[in-house]
């Protein structure tokens, strides 16, 4: 054996600077700062200012999450309209959320009720994806984990979809939860469409044989026994999925429950219009189990698209009512109700598809 010979390139090396001891102490107290880590990720926001036009209203919020949390340490503001305050922090060594409802009306205050709900019903049956876990409650106040990530997308219907990995990751993810059975009682039980019927039929989107047909669909999947249910998220949209490192994770969980299968399905796919793909494969995943299960996914189509459309109407409404909604923005792009305008074709379009297949459907029994 020969001796080895000397590097042909030579790393420079700065001067050791840890303990006294030589360069053995340096080498140990470098390794020790490498492996430090760092301390659990803050969500981004907008800087907590209690001086502010809003610090008395944050203010507020503070003080109530505070009484649930005693060690809770605020960092950040996350939202701040509403009548709701989520404050982003620390609950010890945790990173943690709080959501404080500082005016409960009728509407918001069940919201709240059923949100708190299901993040302590959480405690007990864990679903098969991650959800932020429940640290304290109380008094219209919530404090859960913080899970670090980014929103799949801020909008309810993203112009610019998702990159596909993104929408597989998630598209697995609620069917997971749609296969999960957890014990009976725990969640609501929101199979109730003849209800939902009656709400959308004075706003002229429902025809007579739109009625009939979809009758005769609830008809043949319900039979004589009770209607099928599956579990589901109930607004399993892109702003409510956040993107973590360890995959997606829902969040808002206000209308968890139990409903016809393919209610989720049927959510994903009126929201992702810029995604033919993701589409295809979604209305396959649907139809998978065979004709009830197409049934179903067809009928939540049709009263999904109906409150996406009322929604999305109002929403034309207000922005044509705002002074210069008609002209272009500044910047060269679209004016502000443009946007609204064309999301508001592209579902009346998916109703005229959904439409034609709730037909073809019932035309084959």
């Amino acid at each position: 054996m020969y001796p080895a010979p000397s590097p042909v390139v030579t790393r420079h090396r700065p001067p050791p600077t840890g303990t006294a001891g030589g360069p053995r102490g340096a080498l140990v107290d470098e390794r020790l700062r490498r492996t430090r880590r760092a301390g659990a990720p803050v969500p981004v926001g907008s800087r907590l200012d209690l001086a502010g036009a809003g610090g008395e209203r944050l203010r507020v919020a503070l003080e109530a999450v505070q009484r649930i949390c005693p060690e809770f340490t605020p960092a950040r503001v996350l939202r701040d309209a509403d009548g709701t305050v989520v404050l982003a922090g620390m609950a010890g060594r945790r990173a943690a959320v709080a959501k404080c409802v500082l005016d409960p009306g009728e509407e918001r205050g069940e919201r709240f009720a059923r949100e708190l709900a299901v993040n302590r019903a959480f405690l007990r049956h864990r679903p098969p994806v991650r959800v932020p876990r429940l640290i304290a409650d109380g008094d219209h106040t919530l404090v859960t984990e913080f899970v670090p990530g980014r929103v799949a997308s801020p909008q309810r219907h993203p112009s610019l979809p998702p990159a596909w990995t993104d929408l597989r990751a998630t598209l697995a993810a609620v069917r997971r939860i749609n296969a999960w059975r957890p014990a009976a009682g725990v969640f609501p039980d929101e199979v109730n469409h003849a209800a939902q019927l009656a709400r959308y039929q004075p706003f002229g989107l429902l025809t007579d044989r739109d009625l009939s047909d979809l009758k005769t669909l609830l008809h043949d999947v319900c039979g004589r026994g009770e209607p099928p249910r599956e579990f589901g998220h109930g607004e399993a949209l892109p702003p409510h999925v956040l993107l973590s490192p360890t995959g997606p994770v829902l969040v808002d969980w206000t209308s968890a429950g139990w409903r016809l299968p393919g209610y989720d399905l049927a959510t994903l796919w009126v929201a992702l219009g810029e995604s033919p793909l993701v589409r295809r494969q979604i209305s396959q995943s649907a139809q998978a189990e065979g004709r009830p299960a197409r049934d179903c996914f067809l009928i939540n189509l049709m009263l999904v698209l109906a409150r996406e459309i009322r929604h999305c109407e109002l929403a034309v409404r207000r922005a044509m009512d705002r002074p210069g909604s008609a002209s272009a923005d500044r910047s060269g792009g679209p004016a502000p109700g443009e946007e609204k305008r064309l999301l508001l074709r592209r579902l009346h379009d998916d109703w005229a598809l959904t439409r034609r297949a709730i037909r073809a459907a019932v035309g084959t029994r």
